[in-house]
């Protein structure tokens, strides 16, 4: 089996600004040199400045700002003194590119504006052939300015979407981590629920029942490999990629099983489920089932009660859902668990209501109300 290929190593940006410095001043000093009149407008102090604009770009990341005003003074200054024609907004591409990436493209596009305006009105009144604005030289200014501005909005607005795509994903899976850790803790609390149950039960039996007594010890038997297995499920989830085909719970066609468990476990569980098969989304089956799950795990831990009524019926594009027991209720000091601050959060998530308290009759009733289908854009 071969080995994954590493992640491509993020380059330097220390490099990537050294590398541009070096670019701006050779492509300066290029033209510099291709002067025709070259031995006359060149010099020493020409090249001089074709080493300062790309010293510059090495302030791009610190002070874009800064960087953009004095590399616009040094061209105003550059063509003062009489130097080689190099262009007015070739020696700031880099200083209006950075200021764009930066978020400083109102200054880009003024520094543009001032070069180009200068230029134009300049070379417009000049008294010599050599001086005089070109059409071509006008709609090349325009072109390099607008380019070096639109590649730095570019580059950002790339850059930032990146940076949403990343916590959009980190988010997901915060959520799916969340959605997992309920899980497991409805799963293993009603595994252990039934298994506290039934070693109650095989330890009185010792010695008067035994029969009981291996019944009893059968269930914990059955009750603790479901754990493990669910642990193991939750491991294998965890291991492979998020939101994989086997990550979604039991619907509603486990409350049957669910039921099973609580009846070994002594209650008497009347089901009673009507709901066509297909007609819930996924998440809304999953959430049902685990407030079922939940709120069987309830009863056996606190309710000292002997039947309990689960039902759920689809109507007018509504999942009527309700867990209700005999047992002795919570009386007047309920303090919501985890186990129903989590059932209420999981349901409401999904558009829908969760109400648990004392039935007016004697019991506990947990009762939810949710939509059959998600709206569009819901998660």
């Amino acid at each position: 089996m071969s080995e994954p290929s590493a992640a491509p190593r993020a380059v330097d940006p220390r490099v990537t600004d050294v590398v541009l410095a070096l670019a701006i001043a050779l492509v300066v000093a290029v033209v510099i040199a291709a002067d025709p009149a070259a031995v006359r407008h060149a010099g020493p102090g020409a090249y001089l400045f074709a080493v300062g604009f790309g010293a510059l770009v090495l302030l791009r990341r610190r002070t874009p700002r800064t960087m953009l005003v004095i590399t616009v003074l040094a061209v105003f200054v550059y063509y003062t003194l009489q130097f080689a024609p190099i262009g007015m907004a070739l020696p700031a591409v880099a200083a209006l590119y950075s200021a764009a990436e930066m978020r400083r493209t109102g200054w880009a596009i003024g520094a543009g504006t001032a070069l180009i305006a200068v230029s134009t009105y300049y070379r417009t009144v000049g008294n010599t052939p050599e001086e005089a604005l070109t059409p071509y030289e006008l709609v090349s200014d325009v072109a390099l300015v607008a380019a070096a501005i639109a590649l730095g909005v570019a580059v950002r607005l790339s850059r930032e979407a990146r940076g949403h795509e990343a916590r959009a994903a980190e988010q997901r899976l915060q959520a799916e981590r969340l959605r997992i850790a309920r899980d497991l803790h409805d799963v293993v609390g009603h595994n252990l629920s039934v298994i506290a149950l039934h070693s109650g039960v095989a330890a009185e039996a010792l010695g008067r029942d035994d029969d009981a007594a291996r019944r009893a010890l059968g269930h914990v038997r059955e009750a603790t490999s479901g754990t493990l297995h669910e642990l193991r499920s939750t491991v294998r989830l965890l291991r492979g990629p998020v939101g994989g085909p086997d990550s979604a719970p039991t619907g509603l066609a486990g409350v049957e099983t669910l039921a099973a468990s609580a009846r070994a476990a002594g209650l008497v569980v009347d089901v009673e489920l009507d709901v066509p098969a297909g007609i819930l989304d996924g998440a809304i089956d999953a959430a049902a089932y685990r407030v079922v799950q939940e709120s069987l795990t309830n009863v056996l831990r606190h309710a000292a009660a002997g039947r309990v009524v689960v039902s759920a019926k689809a109507a007018g594009g509504r999942l009527a859902l309700r867990v209700s027991d005999d047992g002795s209720g919570a009386g007047s000091g309920l303090v919501p668990g985890t186990g129903i601050s989590g059932m209420r959060e999981r349901v409401v998530l999904l558009g829908g209501t969760l109400t648990a308290g004392d039935a007016g009759g004697g019991g506990f009733v947990v009762a939810a109300d949710l939509p059959l289908r998600l709206e569009t854009g819901e998660a």
